[in-house]
């Protein structure tokens, strides 16, 4: 499964790695469980609506979300 991240998607990840390494690893088993499960699994999955139907989020903290699409 290839990922493709947006630029401000991407800065955040690098920020993590830096920053937090506790969200660097929630986003990392995120990652992977999508590649597992897809819209299903941890992170409570929540399908988005409107400009972003289509498209999925889930928790990496109550503050922050992954945003994703499985092709």
């Amino acid at each position: 499964m290839n990922k493709i991240f947006t630029a401000i998607g991407w800065e955040d990840y690098c920020y993590w790695q830096t920053n937090d390494k506790k969200i660097l690893k929630k986003i990392n088993e995120l990652i992977k469980d999508i590649e597992r499960n897809g819209n299903e699994g941890i992170g409570k999955p929540e399908p988005l609506k409107y400009e972003l139907d289509g498209y999925w989020s889930k928790r990496i903290s109550p503050e922050h979300r992954l945003i994703y699409k499985i092709d």
